[in-house]
């Protein structure tokens, strides 16, 4: 009796351990809502130290501040409407999004990978591209 308890017990915490390790997941949510709002300030309070930022055929590295800057002239010049996931995939440390974004009349793909350390997740990339 005591050995199926435990086995029972082992069994809800493997459970729901591994609900727990797909907290990205939920990032996604408040990811998206920020890119539907075109909120760049809201977005790069996410993004790592340095980020590799692609917007439509310009981009590379750049410091969280630059690419907040650039993504502030992309919401500008292209006002999102809606964003819609096409997929998510991940591992324990590593995630991405993949969807597409109506902005100014306009549909562009983007990609958004976000690294998870500790109990932090942060946009390491971010793509968009038509």
């Amino acid at each position: 009796m005591k050995k199926r308890f435990t086995a029972c017990l082992t069994a809800l915490i493997i459970a729901t351990a591994a609900s727990w390790a797909q907290p990205g997941y939920d990032v996604f949510q408040t990811i998206t809502k920020y890119l539907i709002k075109g909120d760049a300030d809201a977005l790069a309070a996410w993004f790592a130290k340095d980020i590799d930022i692609s917007v439509i055929s310009g981009g590379g590295d750049a410091s969280k501040a630059q690419a907040k800057q650039i993504l502030k002239n992309f919401f500008e010049a292209y006002t999102p409407q809606s964003f819609t996931v096409i997929h998510t995939a991940g591992r324990a440390n590593m995630k991405y999004v993949f969807g597409e974004l109506s902005a100014g009349g306009e549909t562009f793909n983007v990609t958004v990978f976000l690294s998870s350390k500790e109990d932090r997740n942060e946009i390491q990339q971010i793509k968009i591209y038509r």
